[in-house]
């Protein structure tokens, strides 16, 4: 599944001695089987190819113009949930950390809270230049994003 999620956590490894020198990260995508998965790669394979294609690409464009995202009542009911799962040694720790439409609005509260730590909070950010979130405002993050309304759930 690539996305930038491993190029951000990475960085953060190389920056934080709280990592280890061991620290390794993968990620993966679980369907709901063999036939879901198949259909999925399908369509997103189809409109990568449809995509390169003028006439098409044309076509996919007037589908969802620019500026036209889902109503509220749509993302209202969307959500997303992710599952964390980090070894060292003997030990393990589950983690979830959900939320509500990951494409909208859940993205301004991780954006905006991260602005207001970086504006707002003292001592912050802890490292300068070009960094992750982690690097800049450490656990503090979390605890904006919780009182924001995302959920992070230890051993779940």
């Amino acid at each position: 599944m690539p996305t930038i999620d491993p190029m951000v956590v990475m960085r953060s490894a190389r920056a934080l001695d709280d990592y280890g020198p061991e620290f390794r990260y993968g990620h993966y995508l679980v369907t709901g089987g063999l036939g879901k998965l198949i259909g999925g790669a399908a369509g997103v394979g189809g409109l990568v190819l449809a995509a390169q294609i003028g006439p098409l690409r044309r076509r996919l464009m007037k589908l969802n113009p620019a500026g036209q995202g889902p109503d509220e009542a749509t993302r209202a009911r969307s959500w997303f949930q992710v599952k964390v799962r980090a070894r060292c040694g003997d030990s393990e720790v589950l983690c979830r950390v959900s939320g509500g439409d990951p494409g909208y609005d859940e993205t301004a509260k991780m954006l905006s809270e991260t602005l207001m730590g970086l504006a707002l909070d003292e001592g912050y950010p802890m490292h300068t230049g070009v960094v992750t979130p982690v690097m800049a405002l450490g656990d503090r993050l979390i605890d904006r994003l919780e009182a924001a309304g995302m959920l992070f759930e230890r051993n779940a």
